[in-house]
């Protein structure tokens, strides 16, 4: 009898670091299901490349902003397990989705505060709360984080009070899913050049020297610097890795 492949979900897998992740979880012989926001095109040309791979793959819209469409959301997630992978379960939760929103602490509205929250606290918390259901045991858990919890720069405050609340639920998550043998372990980013928060660490040249300068490897980080390290915390060579803040930054600010 053929093992049921590995399965892993990705929020935000259409582009970035959604992207990379998996393309690197499927070179590991890992199917993947990913969600894209508004970019169906793109998730369906990254369906395509991990195929091309060898493995299976799916794509399903995903507003992690409103949490009201999440149980409609796992209804679906149910439906392309059974058609699309042959099976009712998956074994890897990626909270990736994400979004860049900066200002000045004294300046920083509620708005942008509330959508903050709503995209990167609320929604890892209660999407991976309803995949608990349809996740199998010993499977793990990788949460997204960023350098901006270790060391602050102006104007981040919002956005890193969200990865921070992250890393203390990362640990709550790897307690309390522990009798299951599922995992639970956050990365930490440093920047990277994507088209994240509007491209700034990529298309500022001021910036991304300055970031260049102040990281021990010389350089900003890429995508292809980051989706190894999910893809390792979701093999059996990271068995025994639990409960972790793993910053991928090179070396920034130390």
């Amino acid at each position: 009898m053929k093992m049921q492949n590995k399965i892993a979900l990705v929020t935000g897998g259409s582009r970035g670091l959604g992207k990379n992740m998996a393309l690197a979880l499927a070179a590991k012989g890992i199917d993947i299901l990913l969600t894209y926001n508004s970019q169906q095109a793109e998730a369906e040309n990254v369906v395509s490349e991990i195929e091309s791979l060898g493995r299976k793959a799916a794509a399903l819209q995903l507003n992690v902003a409103d949490s009201k469409t999440f149980d409609g959301f796992f209804q679906n997630v149910t439906g392309a397990l059974q058609t699309k992978f042959g099976t009712d379960k998956f074994d890897f939760m990626i909270n990736n989705a994400g979004i860049g929103l900066y200002a000045p602490f004294a300046e920083f509205s509620e708005e942008t505060f509330d959508t903050l929250f709503n995209i990167h606290l609320k929604a890892p918390f209660f999407i991976t709360q309803k995949a608990l259901p349809l996740m199998n045991d010993g499977g793990g858990i990788v949460n997204v984080s960023t350098g901006l919890t270790r060391f602050s720069l102006p104007g981040y405050s919002g956005y890193a009070t969200m990865k921070g609340a992250m890393e203390t639920l990362t640990k709550y998550m790897a307690k309390e899913l522990g009798a299951r043998g599922i995992r639970s372990n956050i990365i930490a980013p440093g920047a990277i050049e994507t088209d994240f928060g509007g491209g700034r660490v990529r298309d500022n040249a001021e910036l991304n020297a300055f970031v260049a300068s102040q990281t021990a490897l010389g350089r900003v980080g890429l995508p292809d610097d980051i989706g190894g390290v999910v893809a390792f915390l979701c093999s059996d060579e990271a068995k025994w890795v639990n409960a972790q803040r793993i910053e991928v930054s090179g070396g920034q600010f130390i």
